[in-house]
């Protein structure tokens, strides 16, 4: 949790059931904004996907853990007694789990009428894909995204868009928004948070612009889809990439001049016909130089020109240094919390081991010692 009484959710219990991505992420955007974020894990659990030691889970930070079967009768009491005392529930199980297990929305709400029950799925709750499984590759191919990426054909990005764009950060949205909406209502709701439906949202310029005329379906035909060679990423002599994103054209203006091509082009930046022939002055004329010379030449400017960067390098530029981007802790270092709040040093909790909080959060919820023995002994509690 957040170590600051100034932190904007500090007084907001989230019960996160385990999952992985977009759940455990929007679990450590509230952990990080100061929430008591409790994660509930099935007795010797373990992210089989991405095996890693505690002290990396980074998704894990600030929050507290208690392990639970909930396949057990007195483990989903013990559920519903936390959900009682509780803000919101995050998870990210396929539509249908939690209902079978006896904690989905009806039995959540029955018991605290409040709670904020934020779904995070790949297809939604509702529609023929609903209960087909996925990843996000499959979510930005539907939702039309992976078909605009690439000038040549579909480049497939990291699960940035659908995980985490599209899923975790539009549950947070949900779950923050329900959570004032109860504050003033007294009336809970259920988030039926979609990675395609926030992949689809993440599109609306580009479906505006398709609208409007100047987003054209189809291959080498876009601005922002690798065509133009004007926002492009070019290799350097030293066989590393400058990325170059002079849409604007006194940013290109710059761009030609601290190149030293021919002024003509300045003309010809929004020709189409021109860009093939652009892409290859261009594509030579950064092949003269290193990676470090070039950001030297557009060092101070506004050409719109950046070095491409391993998330090693990421780590000791200047500016994500100065701005104290990244945060240490235990040995590992991690992005720090975002977005920043005045008032407030968001320093992350470390990720505690899974279910070391069970005894202290049963506690809370009104279990005695010896009940809470008589839970382990029962492999109802880890």
């Amino acid at each position: 949790m957040s170590n600051s009484s100034t932190a904007p959710l500090v007084g907001v219990r989230v019960v996160e059931l385990a999952g992985i991505g977009p759940g455990p992420y929007a679990g450590m955007m509230l952990a990080d904004m100061g929430a008591d974020v409790v994660k509930v894990d099935r007795v010797g659990g373990s992210n089989e996907l991405f095996p890693s030691r505690r002290e990396t889970e980074i998704m894990d930070r600030g929050k507290r853990c208690i392990e639970l079967d909930l396949k057990a009768v007195t483990g989903r009491q013990i559920l519903l007694a936390l959900i009682a005392q509780s803000d919101a529930l995050i998870e990210g199980f396929r539509p249908g789990v939690t209902e079978r297990l006896g904690v989905g929305p009806a039995d959540a709400l029955a018991v605290n009428p409040r709670l904020v029950y934020g779904r995070i799925t790949g297809w939604g709750q509702s529609g023929p894909l609903a209960d087909a499984a996925g990843h996000d590759i499959d979510y930005i191919a539907v939702a039309g995204a992976l078909g605009s990426i690439g000038a040549e054909g579909p480049e497939v990005p990291l699960n940035l868009i659908a995980d985490f764009g599209g899923g975790g950060m539009f549950l947070v949205a949900g779950v923050l928004a329900g959570v004032i909406s109860a504050r003033t209502s007294g009336v809970g709701s259920v988030v039926d948070a979609a990675m395609v439906d926030g992949v689809a949202h993440l599109m609306s310029m580009m479906h505006g612009g398709r609208a409007a005329g100047w987003w054209r379906s189809g291959r080498g035909l876009n601005v922002l889809d690798g065509t133009a060679p004007f926002y492009s990423v070019y290799e350097t002599a030293d066989g590393e990439h400058i990325a170059v994103g002079a849409l604007e054209p006194k940013f290109f203006a710059e761009l030609i001049e601290r190149l030293e091509l021919d002024d003509g082009w300045r003309v010809r930046q929004y020709d189409p016909s021109a860009w093939p022939e652009m892409r290859a002055v261009l594509h030579t004329a950064f092949l003269g130089r290193t990676r470090a010379e070039w950001i030297e030449v557009f060092e101070g400017g506004d050409a719109c020109v950046a070095p491409v960067l391993s998330m090693a390098e990421a780590i000791e530029h200047p500016h994500l240094v100065a701005r104290e981007t990244f945060v240490e802790i235990d040995g590992v270092i991690q992005p720090a919390p975002a977005p920043r709040f005045s008032g407030h040093h968001q320093r992350p909790g470390k990720p505690v081991d899974t279910g070391a909080d069970t005894v202290t959060i049963l506690g809370d919820i009104g279990y005695s010692p010896d009940r809470i023995n008589e839970l382990r002994s029962l492999g109802v509690i880890g």
